[in-house]
């Protein structure tokens, strides 16, 4: 079944109409409960999951140092389209183990990303992450909640089995965001976010 495998198919050939998604809502609505942790700029900030390159663009055009990881090519491609000189650097990448990225970072993001991961890779991926993270690092995660969808592999994870995968890893909660609503419209989607920090 397509639930248990194949999710970077998916999104590779969905690229061009999740491009225009993503890039209708804006970095600042999306993660708007989250901005007043993000450190001050300059400063060095980790994109996991990047997709179209929306957040990435926008934390470069806030004065942070972007690197952004992306396992799927088409996405890749469109981003660096979309987002033409803002400085990102793209690369290709995926947990749980995002081999060849260096920390340490101030800030690493996971918009929509983590509710791909199956049980056992999630540990694993935690650890990474706070690996990852500078002493006063931010992680912040963004969960779809609701019915997964059954054309790709998704799971609903609730904040606090996040919550606790980050303190196994040395992460300390920040904050848990409940926000019912879906910016896209959809009706059976809502959102959670997890802050957590090193040290």
């Amino acid at each position: 079944m397509e639930r248990t495998t194949g999710v970077q198919a998916y999104y590779a050939e969905s690229a061009q109409r999740l491009g225009r998604v993503y890039e209708s809502v804006s970095f600042e609505s999306v993660h708007e409960a989250l901005l007043d942790l993000l450190p001050e700029p300059p400063a060095r900030a980790l994109d996991v999951g990047a997709g179209t390159g929306r957040d990435a663009a926008a934390l470069a055009r806030r004065g942070f140092t972007v690197d952004a990881v992306e396992p799927v090519p088409e996405l890749r491609d469109l981003a660096e389209r979309l987002h033409p000189g803002s400085g990102v650097t793209w690369r290709a990448g995926a947990l749980p183990e995002i081999p060849g990225v260096q920390g340490p970072y101030d800030i690493v993001l996971l918009s929509a990303v983590w509710m791909h991961l199956r049980p056992e890779e999630r540990p694993i991926a935690m650890r990474r992450l706070a690996e990852l993270l500078g002493p006063g690092g931010i992680l912040l995660i963004t969960l779809r909640r609701g019915e997964p969808p059954v054309d790709r592999r998704m799971f609903d994870i609730a904040p606090e089995e996040v919550a606790g995968h980050g303190a196994a890893a040395g992460l300390r909660l920040l904050r848990i965001v409940d926000e019912k609503a879906d910016r896209l419209g959809r009706d059976a989607v809502h959102w959670n976010a997890v802050a957590l920090q090193l040290g």
